[in-house]
């Protein structure tokens, strides 16, 4: 099963265009991040797992495919553990795929699964705008600033 969010990657003050694709595949256990990520994306593996868990969400048995794409532009920082997180829940059928393909994405996912902050929301919520997805996901302390993008 496939599924796709949609986030930004900070390229100085621009907002670039990420998509996150999960794909889940009835193998041994395995979760594995591919698309040039830097070392807090590697790191997210065990937030967004122990994230998903906390949340009372199922952590989806099998192999665990991210790619976050394009793969020439260089990922950084914990921004995309909650698009992860909900690319992996799409996929495994406990949020509505066609749902989240209208929004975009952007949030550190804590231990115990609360979004936290990160920096670069107003320009996430530009390029969104520009992308023409319909909302923005992040967390609550991030939104009004999120909202000035219109």
């Amino acid at each position: 099963m496939l599924a796709r969010a949609f986030t930004h990657a900070l390229v100085g003050l621009e907002a670039r265009p990420v998509e996150v694709e999960a794909h889940l595949q009835g193998a041994l256990p395995a979760f594995t991040i591919v698309g040039l990520a830097d070392r807090a994306c590697q790191e997210a593996k065990e937030r967004v797992r122990s994230g998903v868990r906390s949340a009372e969400c199922e952590w989806p048995e099998g192999r665990i495919t991210v790619n976050l794409a394009p793969a020439a532009l260089r990922k950084e920082g914990s921004g995309f553990d909650l698009p992860i997180a909900l690319a992996v829940l799409a996929a495994s059928g406990q949020i509505p795929r066609a749902e989240l393909e209208l929004h975009a994405v952007h949030g550190e996912l804590a231990l115990d699964g609360r979004v936290r902050p990160v920096a670069g929301v107003f320009a996430v919520a530009e390029g969104a705008k520009r992308a023409r997805l319909a909302r923005i996901i992040c967390a609550a302390q991030t939104a009004p600033e999120a909202a000035l993008a219109g």
